[in-house]
């Protein structure tokens, strides 16, 4: 298996293929990784995945948590009570040292990444894909999986269209050293982010901020970064100082563009990530819904090529996320026109803040920022079904703790039921939990709830729908 790009999303992919004994080689046109520190955090469900696969220790050693509102559109509310998650929280995170973390697991678990590996042509045919490199290198692989960013050369070399709406807002970002007191820059910060809510800055040490203030206008190419001089330009311009900035670690740009890939899968070849969907990082979204898209096909692909995979289940990969993806492009969109200065977008906004103070509304919007309300349609049935099931406490230990494996796994508290003849990809566990009123349900290796119920003849009918025929 080839996995183009080694961000989050191709480390997660990797790592889940290596969990099923595929062996998957990274390609990173990058020599070197990114500086660029672009996502701040993981929220629940991204936190509940690094917990399935026993990583999120790691995670919570170099992270900091926080259960604190203001992720929709930057409306301060508080966090819900009560939230349908062993992990209420939002950890903090640098993308650099997600990127590291998951490196590191990926090399523990054998996945081999060459950085330096631009991929610069794509060919398949029913038996496997082609890929050329940049110094003329040509590899096969049984499938592709392109993970290589909004600029994805994998969809361009597909022609897969990537419709939506171009950016017409840009905001710049860097790491920066100011001089300015840090008491004063909070005070300025403060007071410019009542009118502008695209505007912060956040102390990370030594001096130095991350700064955050609106652009100019659009760039015709927004690879090339600001300079020093149009970001102190854009800070005076909105705070009447540039707080002494200088020496920059990093400086970026993003817009607002709005865009979503026609189709996941073109025969054997499949994206993920930024390279299937991009939208504005309201709501701190996109490294989050990478890294499940990737937790979503993993098990799936390597079904599919350890021969066990039921008819359709690598199709369900597009099936399931593709609409995953256009709700977080709507409620992205729906946040930028509150983040707007125009008086009907204010008067919007502030209808949605006393909305929001009903708990009920509070809590149905972070669900859906954080990933935790995805319910998948499997059909009708139990409330649980389709949706992925939190980390219970059993009476011998804690659910995710026995889906580290990345196996599917039937929770059994009637003790009368069997996987015979699926017993090499779905655990049996026979145990209880007085937080879970169901007499047995049935796991993808995501977590997902396939099946609920008490008798084996409803088990059997949902066995081989997930999990491919039995083995005598």
């Amino acid at each position: 298996m080839i996995v183009a790009g080694g961000g989050p999303t191709g480390l997660m992919l990797a790592s889940e293929l290596r969990l099923h004994g595929v062996h998957a080689l990274v390609l990173e046109k990058e020599a070197e990784p990114t500086r660029y520190v672009r996502a701040l955090g993981l929220h629940v469900r991204s936190v509940e995945v690094m917990d399935q696969r026993g990583l999120l220790e790691r995670f919570l050693a170099l992270g900091r948590q926080f259960a604190v509102g203001g992720f929709f559109a930057g409306i301060d509310k508080p966090w819900p009570d009560r939230l349908d998650t062993a992990h209420p929280y939002v950890l903090g995170i640098p993308q650099t040292t997600t990127e590291r973390l998951l490196t590191e697991h990926a090399t523990e678990v054998g996945v081999e990444v060459r950085r330096g590996c631009e991929l610069v042509g794509l060919s398949q045919d029913e038996d496997g894909v082609t890929v050329e490199l940049a110094d003329g290198t040509q590899l096969r692989s049984r499938y592709l999986v392109g993970c290589d960013g909004g600029r994805s050369t994998v969809r361009k070399l597909l022609g897969v269209g990537f419709p939506g709406e171009p950016a017409k807002v840009e905001t710049l970002l860097g790491e920066l050293e100011v001089t300015e007191d840090p008491a004063t820059v909070a005070a300025i910060v403060a007071e410019v982010r009542k009118t502008q809510l695209r505007f912060g800055a956040m102390p990370l040490g030594d001096g130095v901020h991350r700064l955050v203030v609106p652009a100019e206008g659009v760039a015709e190419d927004r690879t090339v970064p600001p300079t020093l001089e149009e970001f102190k330009q854009q800070l005076r311009a909105f705070a009447g100082t540039d707080f002494g900035a200088h020496s920059p670690r990093w400086l970026s740009r993003f817009g607002d563009a709005t865009r979503q890939a026609e189709r996941y899968r073109t025969g054997r070849v499949l994206l993920a990530g930024d390279a299937a969907h991009i939208h504005p990082p309201t709501g701190g979204q996109g490294l989050n819904l990478g890294i499940q898209d990737a937790f979503n096909l993993g098990w799936k692909l390597a079904a599919e090529v350890n021969g066990w995979a039921p008819e359709g289940l690598l199709d369900s990969y597009h099936t399931e996320r593709h609409p995953v993806a256009a709700d977080v492009l709507d409620n992205t969109r729906a946040q930028m026109e509150l983040l707007s200065l125009e008086p009907g977008p204010r008067s919007v906004r502030r209808l949605v803040s006393e909305l929001m103070d009903f708990e009920e509304v509070n809590r149905y919007l972070i669900e859906k920022i954080t990933a935790i309300g995805v319910r998948y349609d499997f059909g009708e049935g139990h409330e649980l079904l389709g949706r992925r099931m939190r980390d219970v406490e059993l009476k011998r230990g804690r659910l995710y703790a026995l889906m580290h494996g990345g196996r599917g796994l039937l929770l059994d508290q009637t003790g009368r039921l069997s996987v015979a003849g699926w017993a090499d990809r779905v655990d049996h566990v026979v145990d209880g939990s007085e937080e879970l009123d169901v007499p047995a349900a049935l796991l993808r290796p995501d977590g997902h709830v396939a099946w609920v119920g008490e008798d084996q003849q409803g088990l059997l009918s949902q066995l081989p729908r997930w999990f491919g025929a039995a083995v005598s």
